[in-house]
């Protein structure tokens, strides 16, 4: 399988675009995230299936060799002792294609990256205390 830019504009045809072994594990993480973040919205974003919840929630991409879960840096972070056996970066994790995908911990991230989400849009709602 080579790695290639899409061109797709919606996650359907971004998971078309590649061998059914492949669809099947991007189909299974988007439905994690569809069941985690009932609320979320799809997109594609920087070329990659993504979901927003007022602002990016997690993107995910499949390339030559693994599959790419991008949680932004707090989901790396919060998860940094689970994460430790993959490769990962600031806000990316790598899954090689050879091993099994840790969906349960998919799952995981994105209940922290939603209930974080929440919050922030929570605290953005309350009214700021007046200083005299």
């Amino acid at each position: 399988m080579e790695t290639k830019r899409s061109s797709a504009t919606t996650i359907d045809e971004y998971i078309a675009d590649f061998p059914k072994d492949i669809q099947d594990i991007l189909q299974k993480i988007r439905r994690i995230v569809q069941e985690a973040a009932p609320e979320a919205r799809e997109a594609i974003k920087y070329q990659i299936p993504t979901f927003t919840l007022n602002r990016n929630l997690v993107h995910f991409a499949a390339f030559k060799n693994h599959i790419g879960f991008y949680p932004t840096p707090s989901g790396t972070a919060k998860f940094r002792k689970q994460l430790s056996s993959y490769q990962a970066a600031k806000g990316s994790v790598q899954f090689p294609l050879d091993q099994p995908i840790p969906y349960e911990l998919i799952r995981e991230i994105v209940v922290f990256r939603v209930k974080e989400e929440q919050q922030k849009t929570a605290a953005k709602a309350r009214p700021k205390k007046k200083t005299t």
